[in-house]
């Protein structure tokens, strides 16, 4: 079987808190599907959280999008990367506000840690934020290098950020 055929089922986090967030989310997943190395697509509903490290900021929407994908991991990179660019991201503050953040979670089972790129994410078991959708995804999946589902992380994660279901004001169509 030839790399390119092998399909590996990854997960992203996305999340802004800058312009039209729900915009943004929607054009970066939107996107995301147009790459032909992602040949399925699954997103989690939406949630507002608080920041998380740099706090004096505003709150963000965060959520996760499953993705079956034949690229490789830098691959994924740099999709991430210029999906962040198409919506004007400026990497000026570490955790600071921006327009769009992508980060790969999780590329199947892969375990590494290269300067550029380290998978699973860091601080996947630290964020509610990104724990509960990811939850809502895959509540059974294995999260390697943690020996826990995604479930159990997100029932035993300490974060206390708050973190709610976003719902979308209803506009008057008149």
């Amino acid at each position: 079987m030839d790399v390119a055929e092998l399909k590996i089922r990854a997960f992203l986090g996305l999340g802004t808190n800058q312009g039209d967030r729900i915009k943004t989310l929607d054009r970066a997943v939107k996107n995301l599907g147009a790459y032909s190395c992602i040949t399925s697509l699954r997103v989690s509903p939406l949630y507002e959280t608080a920041p998380w490290g740099l706090k004096d900021q505003p709150g963000f929407i965060n959520q996760v999008v499953e993705i079956v994908t034949g690229c490789g991991p830098y691959d994924l990179l740099s999709i991430a990367f210029a999906l962040e660019n198409a919506a004007g991201r400026e990497r000026t503050v570490r955790w600071g506000p921006r327009t769009l953040d992508v980060d790969i979670l999780l590329f199947g089972k892969l375990r590494m840690q290269d300067e550029g790129l380290r998978i699973p994410h860091p601080h996947l078991a630290e964020r509610r934020f990104v724990l509960r959708p990811l939850a809502d995804l895959a509540p059974d999946l294995w999260v390697p290098g943690h020996n826990r589902t995604a479930r159990e992380l997100l029932d035993r994660c300490n974060d206390d950020g708050d973190i709610a279901l976003y719902r979308q004001e209803a506009t008057d169509p008149s």
